[in-house]
């Protein structure tokens, strides 16, 4: 591999993941759960880097890694870049891993040529994002930005191990994890690099677009009840088939998202009873995810399927019940750093396309201590969570290429940005 002293270089970031995704726990895909020692090799690994890039690094209470390159003025506020560094089982090389890496990598050329920003850079490789193992997602970035739960503490996971003796076992103190939250004004603001996990990029043609927003997510359990009978006996219009019911409302649902995008919604598992082939479905239990940047709108168009379903059900004599099992609001990015980014991205000869985020990131949970912003890089057919994950050098290269740029950008129009914090 030749490396260009002090030019973003793709491939380093590439040889980097590669080397990452070789601490796994299984050989198909990656997995590398939080806390465990396959995590523990791969946040060594990561201290290295950061280390040969100049930077100072500490780990936090609840294993944390922070990398930070000093500014010329050290008691400014800094600028964090980062992305987790745990992954679901047998997952990919990029989601989140690229984020952490290409921080690196910015970092590094600003050091091979000795330049130094106004305010200093922390690079930070988030210790689970995932919530595989413990079952509750964003602990890492929960607690830097000050929202953690000390109830968090004695979640188990499958083998009864809570996530305070997971901590303790790794020689951090869990109960002192208010010493890892940081406070707003020592914080400009927050950017994170991401591959989309969507197709959107790929189908236009891009390697990086600027994402405006994390969408805020309304899940819901449903019933549609009706009243099982024999399938050969029972004639068509005086069948109360719940699963007929059940399709007219998914088709409704589909219908009334397409008319509203770019809301999403998704029945993502159904349950037939009696679930027998003679049997006409007497009861179907079913998921709804809904997800949207703008709140007022997924909540009416959540009044419209609700409606609709509620019609449907009256019209085939069936009964409706519904239960909302989840809810989190939306996370729209910081105007001036999407600003910042697109600026970037423009300057690096490409069409600058806002996309959404219909999964979630740390920068959710680091809104509600900062600014954030985020940038997404193509990847392969949309895929993730799947060993097929992939991602071009040349892609990554030049989303590394566009956060360096943003970075500079953020750190020279920097007052406007404290003066609005303030106020």
């Amino acid at each position: 591999m030749e490396v260009k002293k002090g030019q973003i270089c793709g491939q380093r970031i590439s040889q980097r993941l590669e080397e990452l995704a070789e601490i796994s726990e299984t050989k198909n895909g990656v997995t590398r759960l939080s806390f465990t020692k396959e995590f523990q090799r791969g946040q060594d690994l990561v201290k290295k880097w950061m280390s040969d890039a100049g930077m100072k690094v500490r780990v936090d209470n609840l294993n944390n890694i922070i990398g930070r390159y000093e500014g010329t003025k050290p008691s400014a506020p800094a600028l964090m870049i980062g992305s987790h560094l745990d992954t679901v089982i047998n997952g990919g090389k990029y989601d989140g891993m690229l984020g952490v890496i290409a921080g690196i990598e910015i970092v590094q050329v600003l050091y091979e040529n000795d330049t130094r920003l106004d305010h200093p850079i922390e690079v930070i490789g988030f210790s689970d994002e995932e919530g595989v193992r413990f079952h509750s997602t964003f602990l890492g970035s929960k607690a830097v930005a000050g929202t953690f739960s000390p109830q968090t503490l004695e979640l188990t996971d499958e083998t009864g191990i809570t996530l305070a003796s997971a901590l303790e076992e790794l020689g951090l103190e869990p109960y002192q994890y208010k010493s890892a939250a940081r406070p707003a004004n020592d914080v400009l603001g927050y950017i994170e690099l991401h591959i989309e996990q969507g197709p959107v990029l790929e189908k236009e043609g891009l390697p990086c677009g600027v994402v405006t927003g994390i969408a805020g997510a309304s899940r819901f359990s449903f019933k549609v009840t009706g009243f099982a009978g024999h399938a050969g006996t029972v004639p068509l219009d005086l069948r109360r088939d719940a699963l007929s019911g059940a399709a007219e409302i998914i088709l409704a649902i589909e219908k009334l998202a397409k008319e509203n995008a770019p809301i999403v919604a998704t029945v993502g598992k159904l349950q037939v009873n009696p679930g027998a082939s003679n049997v006409i479905p007497g009861e179907v239990t079913g998921t709804l995810d809904i997800r949207d940047t703008d709140a007022v709108r997924k909540s009416r168009v959540i009044d419209e399927i609700l409606h609709a379903a509620n019609t449907i059900c009256q019209k085939r004599n069936l009964s409706f019940r519904v239960e909302k099992i989840m809810e989190t609001d939306p996370t729209l990015c910081e105007a001036k750093i999407i600003a910042a980014i697109e600026s970037s991205i423009l300057s690096n000869g490409m069409r600058a396309v806002p996309l959404i985020s219909g999964a979630g990131h740390d920068a959710m949970a680091m809104a509600d201590l900062t600014k954030v912003g985020m940038i997404f890089v193509r990847c392969k057919e949309g895929i993730s969570h799947n060993p097929a994950e992939f991602a071009a050098v040349k892609d990554i290269e030049m989303g590394a290429k566009v956060l360096l740029d943003t970075v500079i950008q953020l750190t020279v129009k920097n007052s406007n940005m404290e003066k609005e914090k303030v106020n």
